[in-house]
């Protein structure tokens, strides 16, 4: 391994230690894969919980591999229910769409983590996620939410990398979206929508 990626999976392993215990915003994708390994190894399992989102942006395939990871982990695993579909300001698909649904996701995440005396809420952005138009680092900044990936300087193809030595079977997989993604800025975004698109996709 290169001095500069060792530097920064040290500089990452530092930062979880830090903080002794986390719940993990976990979407079962490659840079949220990864960061719950890594808090596994550098916090131990006791310390550490796996917390998915289910709402009716998120695939039933997704689900099931997040929980396929978390079982191999042998991580704590919560499920929790989201409502952006309900929020208007959500449905009417601005721009600004995702911050709706991050706000929505953060405030649940640190109400569990205060429910349980835990400090820090962290999520998988990487470094070269700082690079594109995020409206949901807003809602992650008000709500207190850490992103050590990004923190570590760790791009998505280093995490790949990485993912691949560590054994995780989600080094190759796709980069993923939520099914609101596939819906153009200002379109309406109804529930019947999202399940059309996952039929279809999931057909193909």
């Amino acid at each position: 391994m290169e001095a500069h990626l060792r530097r920064r999976l040290e500089k990452l392993q530092e930062l979880l230690v830090s903080y002794k215990k986390v719940i993990v915003a976990y979407s079962g994708g490659v840079d949220s894969s990864f960061l719950l390994k890594c808090s596994v190894d550098s916090l131990g399992k006791d310390n550490v919980i796996a917390v998915t989102a289910v709402s009716p942006t998120y695939t039933r395939k997704e689900l099931e591999e997040a929980k396929e990871i978390t079982q191999e982990l042998k991580v704590r695993h919560r499920i929790i229910h989201t409502d952006e579909v309900d929020d208007p300001k959500f449905k009417a698909n601005p721009e600004n769409r995702c911050y709706y649904c991050k706000s929505e996701l953060f405030s649940k995440l640190q109400s569990l983590a205060k429910g349980k005396g835990i400090s820090y809420v962290i999520d998988g952005p990487n470094a070269d996620d700082l690079k594109d138009y995020r409206p949901g680092s807003l809602a992650k900044k008000e709500c207190g939410v850490y992103s050590p990936l990004a923190e570590a300087d760790l791009s998505k193809k280093e995490i790949r990398r990485l993912s691949k030595e560590f054994g995780l079977k989600t080094w190759d997989a796709p980069q993923a979206a939520c099914l609101a993604s596939r819906f153009a800025y200002g379109q309406e975004i109804g529930l019947e929508d999202l399940s059309r698109v996952e039929k279809a996709e999931d057909f193909i």
